[in-house]
């Protein structure tokens, strides 16, 4: 049992933000607010934004002050986190940290591909997607933090989205060669990135593709959700194709998900095994029937 806070890097109103969360349970996190003096409109659903003004009174109150990332797994493991796509459409703050992470001082690119995820005719392959893949990668990999040439392959493996599987793998990966360079990130690891977004054409990575699996299993994460979410997850893929009949969509998604069934395995990491893949067979073949 703990609370948690994160640096103050969330900027509004004039200065930072931190985050304030607990692993427990809401009830000690209202607790720990009211005992500080947090007042109950700084509340957010599964957090408290807190003024960076307070930061050293809250630490030493007993908050225990973590990453950032660590502070989002923490509330991932405890069953508290809202979901994103319950948080703002633009998702431009949490998705901003995390681009911070990766490729420090690119803001370009940043807003570039933050355009890319949100277009208009997106529905599942949108920034929430994005924002769920990177917190997948945390979970498979957490102590550690995701290789960076993973995390960057989960920002350009769905950039470029138009419905046409393969196409839109291949064409994110080139814009991919096409942008990275000019970061100064080194050919070798422009070439992986690359490589990468091509691998989930398929979701087959070969064996001993570490890297692969990883991106391969945040990607199809979505599969392991509860009824809920995969039923929200399957209403969205339809409106991504909301300009084919359904007569002809019905027979296209029943093929993915027989492919899907046939892969095997699904998850190549353990991790994503325990996690996922009990719910994916069951949600994949409910879905089929």
């Amino acid at each position: 049992m703990a609370v948690y806070l994160d640096p103050p890097l969330w900027p509004a109103h004039g200065t930072h933000f931190s985050h304030l969360v607990s692993d427990t349970s809401l009830e000690e996190l209202h607790a720990f607010a009211a005992a500080a003096g947090i007042p109950e409109r700084a509340f957010d659903g599964d957090h408290y934004d807190v003024a960076e003004a307070r930061y050293g009174a809250l630490v030493a109150a007993g908050a225990v002050p973590v990453e950032a990332r660590i502070l989002v797994r923490k509330l991932i493991g405890s069953g508290l986190r809202i979901p994103a796509r319950r948080r703002s459409a633009s998702l431009k703050l949490p998705l901003l940290t995390r681009w911070n992470e990766v490729l420090p001082g690119h803001d370009a690119l940043f807003l570039d591909l933050l355009d890319r995820w949100g277009e208009e005719h997106r529905r599942y392959h949108g920034r929430t997607h994005l924002l769920a893949v990177l917190e997948a990668l945390d979970l498979l990999t957490e102590p550690a933090a995701p290789p960076r040439t993973v995390l960057l392959a989960a920002w350009f493996h769905d950039a470029v989205y138009r419905g046409i599987a393969g196409q839109d793998e291949e064409e994110s990966a080139r814009l991919a060669e096409d942008l990275l360079p000019k970061t100064g990130l080194p050919g070798a690891d422009v070439d992986e990135v690359a490589r990468l977004v091509r691998m989930t054409a398929d979701h087959r990575p070969e064996p001993g593709d570490d890297d692969g699996a990883l991106l391969s299993d945040a990607d199809l994460s979505v599969l392991g959700g509860d009824p809920a979410s995969y039923a929200r997850y399957v209403a969205a893929v339809r409106q991504d194709f909301a300009h084919i009949g359904d007569e002809d969509f019905a027979a296209g998604r029943a093929a993915v998900v027989r492919n899907l069934l046939e892969l095997d395995p699904l998850f190549h990491t353990s991790r994503a095994r325990e996690l996922w893949l009990a719910a994916a067979h069951w949600n994949l073949r409910g879905e089929l029937a």
